[in-house]
């Protein structure tokens, strides 16, 4: 099986002031979940590879709303940016 049908990505998209929770802002397999990591790799955006996590946004729509169910495991993706964010800020500043 080619690794187009097999691979799969969702981009989340959370804006504190203006939102409650994280949103779906793209989703896909294949060919699309490839462009959505090349997209994201292009433009410095934090990737985290996470299965199970996948398997459960790429049931939600896009622009839907995360579930209250997903609320930890999400919360521990954007621990992982802010790290990752920091990390970033304090090399810019050695």
């Amino acid at each position: 099986m080619s690794e187009y049908r097999t691979k799969k990505a969702v981009a989340l998209q959370y804006n504190r002031d203006q939102q409650y929770a994280p949103k779906v802002s793209a989703k896909g397999k294949g060919l699309v979940a490839s462009t959505i990591i090349e997209r994201a790799k292009k433009n410095n955006i934090p990737l985290l590879e996470d299965v199970t996590l996948v398997e459960l946004l790429s049931d939600l729509n896009i622009n839907e709303t995360i579930p209250e169910e997903l609320y930890q495991a999400v919360a521990e993706v954007f621990s992982f940016i802010y790290r990752i964010d920091q990390s970033i800020q304090a090399d810019k500043k050695d």
